[in-house]
Parts: C-alpha cells; structure tokens; sequence
C-alpha cells in the first residue's frame, strides 16, 4: 500500500543513515519500525490502579445521593483538589 507521512528533517537524515550503513531500504527500515512498536503497544497491560476505597459502608455516605455527584465533582474542582 502507498502512503505518504511528514517525519521530521532530522529523523529522515538519520533514517537514511541507517539505510546505507545497513544496505536495505527506508520502506523495510520503516515497516521493521512499524512492527516492532506495534508489537511493544499491543503487550502492555493496561494499567491498573490501586484500590483507593474508604473502608466502611459500601456506597455514598449517609444523606449524599448519586444525583448529588455532578455538584460535589464541581464543589472538589473549584477547590482545586486532585482528582477532581
């Protein structure tokens, strides 16, 4: 398949570089790039977070109800407190 892509002056410069020294092409020098950062993507796990829970009763606390979120999540940005 033909494509095209902006790399920058520098990266192409040094991309040909390691062409000639290695006497193959830019198409193989890329396509062996390509593969090798999709394979490295493709194996990491997704991260995953510690549990941050409050031990305690499950749920909101006592006289806070799911449809008081959108309210506190603005009140905790306003204030400037991570996560928010």
């Amino acid at each position: 398949m033909r494509t095209s892509v902006e790399i920058s002056d520098s990266l192409l410069e040094q991309a040909r570089r390691v062409v000639a020294e290695q006497r193959t092409t830019l198409r193989a020098l890329v396509e062996e790039g390509l593969r090798l950062v999709v394979k490295e993507r493709r194996a990491r796990k997704p991260a995953r977070l510690p549990d941050a829970a409050f031990p305690g009763p499950k749920g909101f606390a006592r006289g806070v109800a799911a449809r008081d979120l959108p309210r506190l999540l603005e009140e905790a940005r306003k204030a400037g407190r991570p996560g928010s």
